[in-house]
């Protein structure tokens, strides 16, 4: 079937809008990634009728469909050139006492106030999270500052409902003849490959899948490509009475990573990290020769903390904040860490996010700080670095000019090496996308990788779904 005649198809089949206008293209052929991939249609669903509809029409006519988010992911795993499903019409939120179930569509920072009122949040906290659709954050496995305490989004999800690539509407756990078939492809992977770190967004997480009550956490963090997710059952949590941050000063990111162990054991909610070119757009005096920053926050054990600090830390305490104005204003600092880093770089110097999310178990979070002090020596580049150390988790952004494709792959391969030796993962929070698919299986082995791609295929035999992304049907 022609374009034209698909898109005709399309618009006469669903409810909702089926799009094609060259400004509408161009609007969705790029998210917050350095990518841009120009799609043939843009297809809005109304209702969840008219997603099942248009997966079953990509099917008959294989033609690959991509649902999209808000767009702020940061290595292309939205983008696609053929139909894009952007399922931002399905919004709706209901909450009941520790649970909310929400529409992929809706956006977080919607959310947040919705349960601010009631006195409960949502714990996965991407910086960009007011802006990001609940179903991106769950085909990404988002995380956040407190992942640390309160876990990834894969640790806060109790139910999904989605579509397969037959056009099946499915709810997990609900549904246990589906959830059969999944543990025995989870019972198929070598666990022993699996980075042992506690955030993980890279490949399928069949590792997490040990009984049918947890089979539908094998969809958070695919992109999209087992099933499009239409709702979810939220966990939540009761907002903190009082909180409590610590802002500390280091000459060097290595005894920052040393002390971080330490911290960890007194239970913060939060350890997060940002280097020299991040806060010097803070707006505070800091001493010469500080080379990087913790923000530790606790939101319990308040008084014992705010005792005891001081005695766990080799570099300088030099905030200790207990109002909630103040702690937001200096929690924006950190949150603003990706749109400082961009500041940094010329726009014709940036270069896309292919190492940027690398995590590492924690006690060798100091080693690979000496790595990226390394890569930096070997590649002539300069980077910026923040994240979460508490979870070993370090963004890393290549500040030195626009380099070539061969020359990325060369340090992306360099890189992700040195972190597979210390038992770590390429993804700890952002997905693969366009980015990292390409290694995804030297991470996980060969077995592993063949355990995915039939497990791919049994929920989506025609490979209509997002193809391309995480794996590579063809190999």
């Amino acid at each position: 079937m022609e374009i034209l005649e698909i898109r005709k198809s399309l618009k006469n089949l669903i409810l909702g809008d089926v799009l094609w206008d060259e400004e509408i293209l161009k609007f969705y052929s790029v998210d917050s990634s350095f990518y841009q991939t120009i799609p043939k249609i843009v297809v809005v669903p109304k209702t969840e009728k008219d997603v099942i509809l248009a997966v079953k029409f990509a099917t008959k006519n294989k033609i690959s469909i991509t649902v999209r988010g808000a767009g702020t992911g940061l290595v292309g795993g939205a983008l696609t050139e053929n139909i894009v499903l952007d399922l931002k019409n399905l919004n709706k939120i209901k909450i009941k006492n520790d649970y909310a179930y929400v529409g992929t569509g809706v956006i977080k920072g919607i959310l947040d106030r919705e349960l601010k009122s009631k006195g409960k949040f949502f714990p996965p906290n991407p910086s960009i999270g007011p802006f990001c659709a609940i179903g991106g954050m769950i085909g990404n496995n988002a995380s956040g500052s407190r992942t640390l305490k309160y876990g990834s989004t894969i640790d806060n999800i109790q139910e999904i409902t989605f579509v397969d690539g037959r056009g099946r509407k499915i709810t997990l756990p609900e549904n246990h003849a589906i959830g059969k078939k999944i543990t025995k492809f989870a019972k198929k992977i070598k666990k022993k490959y699996y980075p042992k770190v506690s955030k993980n967004s890279c490949g399928y997480r069949l590792d997490c899948v040990n009984s049918i009550k947890e089979t539908h956490k094998v969809f958070i963090g695919s992109e999209g490509t087992l099933g499009i997710i239409l709702s979810a059952k939220l966990c939540l949590k009761k907002i903190p009475s009082k909180r409590l941050l610590f802002v500390v000063e280091y000459t060097s990111p290595k005894s920052a990573a040393i002390d971080c162990i330490k911290i960890k054991k007194t239970f913060p909610s939060a350890i997060e990290f940002v280097d020299k070119p991040t806060l010097e757009n803070i707006d505070f005096k800091f001493k010469k020769n500080t080379n990087c920053l913790l923000f530790v926050e606790y939101d319990s054990n308040i008084q014992k903390n705010e005792k005891t600090f001081f005695n766990l830390i080799s570099g300088k305490l030099v905030k200790k904040l207990m109002k909630q104005k103040e702690i937001e204003k200096w929690w924006k600092y950190r949150d603003l860490a990706l749109s400082y880093s961009l500041k940094s770089i010329k726009k014709e110097n940036q270069n896309p996010h292919l190492i940027e999310d690398a995590t590492v178990p924690l006690e060798k979070l100091a080693k690979l700080f000496s790595i990226i002090e390394k890569l930096g020596n070997k590649f002539q580049i300069r980077t910026v670095m923040y994240g979460h150390a508490g979870n070993g988790n370090i963004h890393l952004r290549i500040v030195s000019g626009r380099q070539k494709s061969k020359q990325l792959e060369k340090i992306s391969k360099w890189y992700f090496n040195q972190i597979f030796r210390m038992g770590g993962t390429i993804s700890g929070e952002h997905g693969d996308g366009i980015a990292r698919s390409n290694f995804v299986k030297k991470q996980y082995g060969e077995k592993n990788y063949q355990v995915f791609k039939k497990f791919k295929k049994y929920l989506d035999p025609k490979n209509i779904l997002n193809p391309g992304k995480i794996i590579d049907t063809k190999k």
